[in-house]
């Protein structure tokens, strides 16, 4: 097991971010709405003199939802916002947690999520087969798959993603409740710097 990530207090997990960053290449990218989603966080609890510091990290000052930017720039803005941000919210991995539920909130209002949500039809099990699929309409790099274990639960794989366990337990817990799961569970761990795993469970 990884242990770098959930071992790390707030510097620690700041470094990580950055040597995430160093193992990303120039093909590696995600789209605009991210960013935003980012950005509208840190604006609703840091307010507008945080948000232009995120912008300036990661050298971005007016973003189009669907353009495809490096994840590079992503996992900058990411570290500045988890630092500023962490005394409101559980500390790095409780901001990373936010930051992922509100890409789920902005990822199923865009029209590659609408489109997942028609074919989940309502159902967990759709959802999730389906995600891998969804996920590379919005980033460049990866591979995420369910393995089931049982009728209302899976462990979600994820290789080769650049954002950490705490980020993606947002994202699987709302677009989960998204298709109508209730009692969504998502426990998520590290297994090496850029693949992770997650248990998840719902009726």
């Amino acid at each position: 097991m990884y242990a770098g990530y959930e071992s790390s207090a707030g510097g620690g997990a700041a470094w990580e971010l950055e040597l995430r960053r160093l193992a990303a290449t120039d093909d590696d990218m995600a789209r605009g709405m991210f960013f935003q989603g980012t950005l509208d966080v840190v604006g609703f609890l840091g307010g507008e003199g945080a948000v232009a510091r995120c912008k300036g990290v990661a050298g971005i000052w007016e973003i189009n939802l669907l353009h495809m930017y490096p994840i590079t720039r992503f996992l900058r803005m990411s570290s500045t916002a988890a630092r500023l941000l962490a005394p409101q919210l559980e500390g790095f991995e409780g901001v990373l947690r936010r930051m992922g539920t509100q890409a789920t909130v902005d990822f199923v209002a865009s029209e590659f999520g609408r489109e997942l949500m028609r074919t989940a039809s309502g159902k967990p099990r759709l959802l999730l087969q389906s995600l891998g699929e969804a996920y590379l309409a919005a980033v460049t790099y990866g591979e995420r798959y369910p393995l089931w274990t049982g009728e209302t639960s899976a462990r979600f794989i994820m290789r080769r993603d650049f954002m950490p366990a705490a980020y993606h337990e947002g994202v699987l817990h709302g677009v989960l409740e998204a298709v109508g799961a209730r009692e969504v569970r998502v426990h998520g761990r590290q297994v090496g710097l850029l693949d992770s795993e997650y248990e998840l469970s719902w009726k």
